[in-house]
């Protein structure tokens, strides 16, 4: 049978055509699985907050030797390869092991106790620990801070979005009490606080009344106070600290009074703030930051990060970094509210508080509107610990999307959940 020329040419125009619908299918089919399994938002904002927070600890590095950027880049290689680890990781099972996670959790808070495993950061620093065999020095309230809230979100999945007695409500309170204490023992008041504000947070969306966390919240105030106006009695008494160390007191002190405050901690407050005024709208620029390139801002690769960051990229780059953010949280609440698993949107929720808090307080005591506490930039402070523990975050986020995306639950399935803004 013969054929034409126009023949041969239909032929192999239909060939092609049916060849490019096959590969625009596969890669149709690629695409919907990528975003089955990786939440886009959440993804765009790691790695734009990931290379703004390389770039800040870069230029950091030509004025301090602490600020190691090939350690940085090596904590960023290591994070990744644990957050891959865990969102390939099935996290619905967690649910049913409340009490192994309160006890891992101890364990982990109170393992720089543990004889051979105690270290001492640079400045006198507590609270680390050395691993044998490697050398690693690890900081594991971090890692308990991520303990923490699931261990939290196990209890408050088992009210099915709903806190129907005082008593359940204080029974959660005075579990998250515990690790809470637990830290504060360890002499980590940030790290308490982060710990303590994050499970507080996964208490509400598990079904906690208004006037409940309202009362809670007046009786913390009321507790603050009280020990306030006993501190400086027990100490005249026994002659030394005992309900909260000088240097705390300095803090509050230089918080609450700036200008009249005489001390390290006002000092460091006062050159925060020049650093963030003289940045202006666009900045000095990298390698033009005087106020740390002086010597003037101290820590500023780490507690005072925000402080450098304004100096350098100013306004436009202070902003910038509240939007990568502003995405960051926003993407993960959406994470969180199309899981049906309660357990994991807690579980969701509670890193989320974790991340805003920490966000909030650090840029809060750079311009002077918190505390100085101590509490790290997340992506941007130089500290393997803590941001090991946020790429780990990540990971968790990303696993609790795939896990929704395939729409498996826990035991536990959402069907409305009663919060205090309800």
């Amino acid at each position: 049978m013969d054929f034409s020329p126009a023949d041969l040419f239909r032929s192999t125009k239909t060939g092609s055509r049916s060849s490019l619908d096959r590969v625009n299918k596969q890669l149709s089919a690629s695409r919907g699985t990528f975003r089955q399994k990786v939440h886009i938002g959440v993804l765009v904002a790691t790695v734009a907050l990931v290379a703004y927070g390389a770039i800040i600890i870069w230029s950091a590095s030509q004025f301090k030797a602490d600020a190691s950027f090939s350690r940085h880049l090596l904590g960023i290689g290591i994070g990744a390869v644990l957050a891959v680890l865990v969102w390939r990781t099935d996290l619905r099972g967690i649910s049913n092991f409340s009490t192994a996670l309160l006890v891992i959790d101890l364990i982990v808070i109170f393992s720089p106790k543990i004889p051979g495993l105690s270290y001492t950061g640079g400045l006198g620093m507590t609270g680390w620990i050395k691993i044998p065999g490697i050398g690693l020095t690890f900081q594991p309230v971090e890692l308990a801070k991520l303990i923490t809230i699931f261990f939290i979100a196990t209890l408050g999945s088992q009210y099915n979005g709903r806190i129907d007695t005082v008593r359940d409500y204080v029974k959660l309170c005075g579990m998250l009490s515990i690790p809470f204490l637990a830290v504060v023992a360890m002499g980590d008041l940030g790290s308490g606080l982060v710990v303590l504000v994050s499970g507080a947070i996964v208490i509400c969306m598990s079904g906690a009344r208004r006037e409940w966390v309202l009362s809670t919240l007046a009786l913390l105030v009321g507790l603050v106070a009280l020990v306030l106006a006993l501190d400086s009695v027990f100490d005249s008494l026994l002659g030394h600290d005992v309900l909260i160390k000088q240097y705390q007191m300095n803090r509050l002190t230089v918080f609450i009074d700036p200008d009249n405050a005489d001390s390290d901690d006002a000092y460091n407050l006062q050159q925060s703030l020049i650093a963030v005024g003289s940045g202006g709208f666009f900045g000095k620029g990298l390698g033009h930051a005087t106020q740390s390139a002086g010597g003037f801002l101290p820590e500023f690769h780490t507690d005072f990060v925000f402080a450098f960051l304004s100096e350098t990229f100013g306004f436009c780059g202070s902003f910038l970094l509240l939007c990568l953010y502003v995405l960051l949280i926003f993407s993960t609440i959406r994470v969180a509210f199309k899981c049906e698993s309660l357990f994991l949107r807690l579980s969701c929720v509670g890193i989320v508080g974790m991340w805003a808090f920490q966000t909030f307080e650090n840029i809060g005591m750079c311009i002077g509107i918190t505390p100085v506490i101590g509490i790290t930039l997340p992506f941007f402070s130089s500290g393997g610990s803590s941001n090991l523990c946020i790429y780990i975050a990540i990971g968790l986020v990303m696993s609790i999307y795939r896990c929704s995306q395939r729409g498996e639950v826990t035991n536990f399935r959402y069907n409305r959940i009663s919060t205090p803004f309800n």
